[in-house]
């Protein structure tokens, strides 16, 4: 991988136990970031650190929890000295028909996709303005640009992240802290686990996507140094899509 020079600098991750948020950890934490990897499940967060106990520090923390989750960017700059990037990748997506879904459902989706984020954002941004300098990463959705049957508020919710993360962007620009959004398509992750076990459905999937496969969670990683190097320093309010070409097509 290219050396982005983020050797030393400090970032939390959370949403880091699996998936794309263990790629992205362990994709910062090799270019030299010392992560505070956050998620619920201690497991995988002790399976992450095993990977790099030198770099990464981990942190149980429920993201419904608004103390927890607020006290984050404290307990990073205990542990390290210091705070630069703040990888808001924690989500949940229940799928359903809509016209089932409660409100306490609707509203636990809001609170950990959206709520949540601006939650960390706004209490790390105390230090990262404060030094004139900082990285907001904010993972959202193909979900959150064009929507998704049976997805309802999870597309709501990630739709709100890119606006959050257009208008913080703004905010922040002249004061030395860029926001920006990735937006993932199909990526064979836990979640998609239904899928990649059977051919007929993986075969479905890919059909659409023009790739004609789903991401692997490596290839995230690379995206995610550049946003939070300085060599991204002129770019801010952006919305960067990996998807194999899924959201480009009529």
């Amino acid at each position: 991988m290219i050396d982005f020079a983020l050797e030393g600098s400090v970032a939390i991750v959370t949403g880091a136990g699996r998936g794309l948020g263990r790629a992205i950890a362990l994709a910062l934490a090799g270019q030299g970031v010392r992560i505070l990897a956050v998620a619920r499940s201690a497991g995988e967060l002790e399976s992450l650190k095993a990977a790099d106990p030198e770099r990464i520090a981990v942190r149980q923390c429920d993201m419904l929890d608004a103390a927890a989750v607020t006290s984050l960017p404290e307990a990073a700059v205990r542990q390290f000295g210091r705070l630069d990037i703040v990888v808001n990748n924690a989500g949940i997506a229940p799928a359903g028909d809509f016209t089932e879904q409660t409100d306490d459902e609707w509203q636990k989706v809001l609170a950990v996709n959206i709520t949540a984020p601006a939650r960390l954002t706004r209490a790390a941004g105390h230090h990262l303005l404060a030094q004139g300098s900082g990285k907001i990463i904010n993972i959202a959705s193909t979900s959150g640009i064009l929507g998704k049957a049976t997805l309802v508020a999870y597309s709501a919710s990630k739709g709100a992240l890119l606006q959050f993360t257009k208008a913080l962007a703004a905010e922040w620009a002249g004061r030395g802290v860029q926001v920006n959004a990735v937006a993932p398509g199909a990526f064979a992750t836990d979640a998609q686990r239904a899928v990649l076990d059977s051919p007929e459905l993986l075969a479905r999937r890919t059909r659409k996507i023009p790739a004609r496969r789903m991401g692997q969670t490596g290839e995230i990683g690379a995206l995610i140094c550049y946003l939070a190097s300085r060599q991204s320093d002129f770019v801010t309010g952006s919305v960067f899509v990996i998807d194999g070409g899924e959201s480009s097509k009529l």
